[in-house]
């Protein structure tokens, strides 16, 4: 079965179980999933339930997609994404992405946890993605295009959508929220970075690191939608002062991070 056809499954079962039409598509990353409990009129879809739909397999990721209200617009709402190091192809992890375009989402906002390597910044602090390094050694477009999905050759000289970083930073500022602004890099993972590798990462230009999000946000340019990418940094990785990081740590720094998170992205919903 074509990918196009497989889109067409998927949609036709979420259409039979709500009848909104959603505007936003929003992907919640490791420990920030509570984001979807200000969603109201909320229903929930098990991915399992979903035609081609693959399901998460990582502690703290919900499984399950979130139709309802936010800040008075209809979204839907990933309560757990899907990553490469899971053993998942990259057309696989951004299958929800082509749903929500077919749904009629026009904006995509992608958040995720992260490593922060600008050491200027904090654990807890927001990042505003602006740009971005693809070093999966992969890519979800590769393969066979589908002028109905979106064109050969995506131009990505800006994937993060200009207006609507300007608008989460009034946000930010109005809330009293500290924000950056900076270039995400997405590696495979599952395993955390030597210091070596940390010393490179910083050193071909980007702030924070992470194993997901680029690939979503490729196929999210792909289907000309407006895209915000935020990430919460939830441990330092400065290689002359590194220190073992584990996953409680860093999901219980997410789970404190997770309040400025709802604020920004609500009312980013609210007013884009």
């Amino acid at each position: 079965m074509e990918l196009y056809d497989q889109i067409q499954d998927a949609t036709k079962l979420i259409q039979s179980r709500w009848a909104g039409q959603p505007a936003v598509g929003i992907i919640l990353g490791t420990g920030l999933g509570g984001l979807a409990e200000e969603i109201t009129d909320a229903v929930k879809i098990p991915y399992g339930d979903i035609p081609h739909f693959p399901v998460s397999t990582v502690e703290s990721h919900a499984g399950r997609l979130v139709c309802g209200k936010l800040g008075g617009k209809n979204v839907l709402a990933m309560e757990g994404r899907f990553h490469f190091y899971e053993g998942y192809s990259l057309k696989q992890i951004t299958f929800p992405v082509r749903v929500m375009k077919a749904l009629g989402c026009g904006i995509l906002v992608v958040s995720n946890a992260c490593g922060g390597m600008n050491p200027q910044w904090a654990k807890g602090d927001l990042m505003l993605i602006d740009d971005h390094i693809n070093l999966l050694n992969d890519n979800p477009l590769i393969g066979k295009n589908d002028e109905r999905l979106g064109p050969r050759f995506p131009d990505m000289c800006r994937p993060y959508d200009a207006e609507l970083i300007k608008l989460a930073q009034r946000i930010a500022l109005e809330e009293k929220i500290a924000c950056h602004k900076g270039v995400f890099v997405a590696v495979p993972g599952p395993n955390l970075e030597t210091r070596a590798e940390y010393r490179f990462l910083r050193g071909i230009g980007a702030d924070v690191v992470g194993m997901s999000t680029v690939p979503e946000v490729i196929v999210g340019v792909h289907a000309s939608m407006r895209v915000l990418g935020l990430s919460v940094i939830t441990d330092q990785c400065l290689p002359d002062a590194l220190e073992p990081a584990s996953l409680p740590e860093i999901i219980a720094v997410a789970n404190a991070a997770e309040k400025k998170l709802r604020v920004l992205v609500r009312r980013v919903v609210a007013e884009a």
